[in-house]
């Protein structure tokens, strides 16, 4: 590092030190400082310090979220023990890695494996795998917020209890971004007693610096979208003024929008302009981020697929379109530019309607605040824990009492009652008790040594073939007909298109030709109509955080004095809201009755995200119609959420209380949905995680519809037949914690109920109500009439306004 003329941050020597006195720990640094060398270099300098703890074999196991992480890392430990002098090999496993590498990679481990959660699990599959992890000194987790909250987390919980059985010197660190539950996220990464245990805080701070990209004039009734082209030629210069940009949109369907957009402002930027997310084929995405490493690319108009770890130098700008929803996601992005600890991290938010420049000065907020979402583990996962029976069963196998302590020790599984592990035991050897009768779900049996095996060479098969806790909606591959693969779409998409469309996908226009084995065929298409696909997933949920920082601003815009330029250059819609309706304080909470000739129109804004305003909408329905019986249209964005009926509803000062009220609060919430249907829908996922339904077979994958047919068979049955049965359980406790957010809803009406009720009535739209009622005409108009639609009830608002 000397030589370089580098000097270690403290935090790295920290580190260093701890990891030699024999700690485990969690490194806590901004993006670009260095946190990957941290940890990597400690073991490093263990080995030079102590060759004598160091045998032959795999030494450090670096497990990282994204397959894309690892060529890079591994680039970079390979340069650094080149540069020291080591003899040591780095390499790559995950699903890209060809079979005569892995063959290669079981012969002999090499010394630092760079590998993913599912393909560590699949190591485990492996026939006499816990060789290659009895040399073992370290397990280095990667982006460990990005783990945490889902089940790909579980399943590194549980490949480090097993770990720690087969190495006896093992030390285990996590490396971290900031988040709000730094201590809890440390616990559930490393929950031995025997450690010792280190949480390393970086002291430097990233400086970030948020711009936003203001409109030529403020749109006084917006809508989503409605921005778009126009602030294109707002962007261009920016994309020329910097070496290279990424572009971060927050679905795929809006990364190809964006990216015709951006080509046909500017021809010039063809051959310098590329796209990247999750559905473009995996060489094209290699060779764009190769092409970024060496600054051969002006911009890259991107998803998530860029948020984590992919380090591009070149990179100094990043323009995020429309609102990231979430301060963590923002940070994290904006991260990407001006990698140098010494750099200024540099990012523009370029608004899709008026109203996300209140978000826009929200996120500032958050940021200069340095407050940051909260990720919460998952706890009595079922799924994973029967997967990780099974992949332990078709390895190597195992003794009930091993396995059980084994389960225990992980936070995940630390509250697992010996009932729950003995109706695991018997799920997989025998189905369950619905299920014992069909012996395809015999999987495992115990032999006369009292060991749990997968006898069967079909079984042990299909079970390493769906390892893994993402559960995909089926994909369809996209080739061209004359040969070279394009990318995956998602099968309820193209099954829409007929023969002869146009769509777009990695930025070119493509003529469905046909649709075989789950492969769509396509050629080129000079077509100037072509539809944009739309991926399920559709837009982020805004985090509670968010709603937080949210509410905040829109309560300060009518301060004098307003300082953020956001706020002031909004001034005439919140004039326009104030003067027509009311700007919700803090305190607030704000109700619009609005009467036109399409009906009754009830408006609420909770603030609380579309996912959180779809229940509460369904549960306000639910209560008014038990006052008054009556059919509702519902519509929602982020910040409220519309009911429009035919007939007035039965809103005043005495009813607003009843329907608002938080008592048997979750008992109208499951008579206003239907539960069952929710959880049958949750199951989907559950049963091919544990199992119960095969999602890739030899050759093929099964189609959505099959998957959801097939599991939703099995939930009816085992409801009505084994209601107490653990899968069905979780699949309702995932309904409840995940798609209903039963801790956010029972929040947001303690909110309600402490905050004024605001009762106002209009016989116009508002600026706040207005986007919700144009989401709702888009769902049934086409756009041309959708155009009209808007352009007539803006006119009828303006009309009213001057008289």
């Amino acid at each position: 590092m000397a030589a370089n003329g580098n000097t270690p941050f403290k935090f790295q020597d920290q580190t260093w030190i701890k990891y030699h006195n024999g700690y485990s720990g969690m490194v806590v640094a901004p993006t670009g400082f260095g946190k990957t060398f941290s940890v990597f270099l400690a073991v490093v300098i263990d080995y030079l310090n102590h060759p004598e703890h160091y045998k032959k074999g795999l030494k450090l196991l670096w497990v990282s979220p994204l397959r894309s992480l690892a060529k890079d890392l591994a680039k970079a430990m390979s340069k650094a023990v080149d540069e020291i002098g080591l003899d040591w090999e780095v390499a790559v496993r995950n699903g890209d890695t060809p079979a005569n590498v892995r063959r290669k990679q079981e012969r002999l481990m090499p010394d630092i494996l760079i590998t993913t959660p599912e393909t560590l699990h699949l190591l485990f599959s492996q026939k006499k795998n816990s060789r290659w992890f009895k040399t073992l000194n370290c397990v280095a987790v990667d982006e460990w917020h990005e783990l945490i909250g889902n089940k790909r987390g579980v399943l590194v919980e549980l490949a480090i209890s097993r770990l720690i059985k087969l190495s006896k010197r093992l030390k285990i660190w996590g490396i971290t971004a900031t988040i709000g539950n730094l201590d809890e996220a440390t616990k559930v990464l490393l929950p031995y007693e025997a450690l010792k245990t280190v949480m390393i805080k970086a002291k430097e701070k990233k400086k970030i610096k948020v711009i936003s990209l203001l409109p030529d004039t403020v749109e006084v009734l917006p809508w989503a979208g409605h921005l778009g082209k126009s602030m294109v030629s707002k962007i261009i210069p920016i994309i020329h003024e910097n070496k290279t940009t990424l572009i971060f949109t927050n679905t795929r369907g809006q990364s190809e929008l964006w990216y015709q957009i951006i080509l046909e402002a500017d021809p010039d930027l063809a051959g310098l302009l590329a796209i990247h997310h999750g559905s473009i084929d995996r060489t094209l995405r290699n060779w764009i981020e190769d092409n970024v490493s060496e600054g051969n690319l002006k911009a890259v108009v991107c998803t998530s697929s860029l948020d984590l770890g992919v380090d591009f130098k070149p990179v100094d700008c990043v323009i995020q379109i429309g609102s990231a929803k979430g301060i963590a996601r923002f940070m994290q992005r904006a991260g990407r530019s001006g990698h140098s600890p010494y750099e200024v991290s540099k990012i523009y938010l370029v608004p899709t309607h008026s109203l996300e420049l209140v978000e826009a000065a929200a996120l500032k907020e958050a940021v200069k605040e340095h407050r940051v979402e909260a990720r919460e583990p998952m706890v009595l996962t079922y799924d994973v824990m029967v997967q990780f029976l099974v992949t332990l069963a078709v390895g190597e196998g195992f003794r009930d009492d091993d396995v059980l302590e084994l389960l225990k020790a992980t936070h995940a599984f630390s509250m697992l009652t010996n009932e729950e592990f003995s109706w695991a035991i018997q799920f997989i050897t025998q189905g369950g008790n619905t299920l014992k009768s069909y012996e395809e779900f015999h999987k495992v049996v115990k032999d006369d040594l009292g060991v749990y095996k997968v006898t069967s060479r079909r079984i042990s098969m299909l079970h390493r073939m769906n390892i893994g806790a993402i559960v995909s909606d089926a994909m369809l591959r996209v080739k061209f007909i004359s040969g070279g693969y394009i990318g995956m779409i998602e099968e309820y998409f193209i099954t829409k298109l007929k023969p002869n469309d146009s769509f777009i996908l990695a930025g070119r226009v493509l003529e469905l030709l046909h649709i075989k084995d789950m492969t769509a065929f396509v050629k080129l298409s000079k077509s100037k109509k072509a539809i944009t696909p739309s991926w399920m997933g559709g837009r982020l949920p805004l985090t509670s955080y968010m709603s937080h920082f949210l509410r905040k601003k829109l309560s300060d815009a009518l301060h004098p004095g307003i300082r953020e330029r956001e706020l002031k250059f909004l001034h005439p819609l919140i004039s326009t809201q104030s003067t027509f309706s009311h700007i919700p304080k803090e305190d607030e909470f704000l109700v619009e009755l609005i009467h036109t000739k399409d009906g009754f129109h009830l408006f609420m804004y909770p603030f609380e995200g579309r996912l959180v305003h779809e229940v509460i909408s369904a549960l306000i329905a639910y209560r008014i119609s038990k006052i008054k019986p009556l059919t509702f249209t519902i519509a929602m964005n982020d910040y409220g959420f519309e009911l429009l009926s035919d007939q007035e509803m039965p809103i005043d000062n005495n009813t607003i209380n009843q329907i608002l009220s938080k008592d048997n609060l979750m008992d109208d919430v499951i008579s206003s949905i239907n539960a069952a249907e929710m959880a049958s829908r949750k199951f989907r996922d559950i049963a091919v995680i544990s199992g119960l339904v095969v999602q890739t077979m030899p050759g093929s994958n099964r189609n959505n519809k099959s998957l959801q047919s097939s599991s939703g068979l099995i939930f009816r049955v085992l409801e009505e037949n084994e209601p107490n049965n653990l899968l069905v359980r979780q699949a309702y406790t995932e309904v409840f914690n995940q798609q209903l957010e039963e801790v956010r809803l029972k929040m947001a009406f303690d909110r309600i109920a402490k905050s004024k009720l605001i009762i106002k009535t209009s016989n116009t739209f508002t600026p706040l109500s207005f986007p919700i009622k144009i989401d709702s005409l888009r769902q049934t108009l086409s756009s041309e009439n959708l155009d009209k639609r808007i352009k007539r009830i803006q006119n009828d608002v303006y009309n009213i306004n001057k008289s």
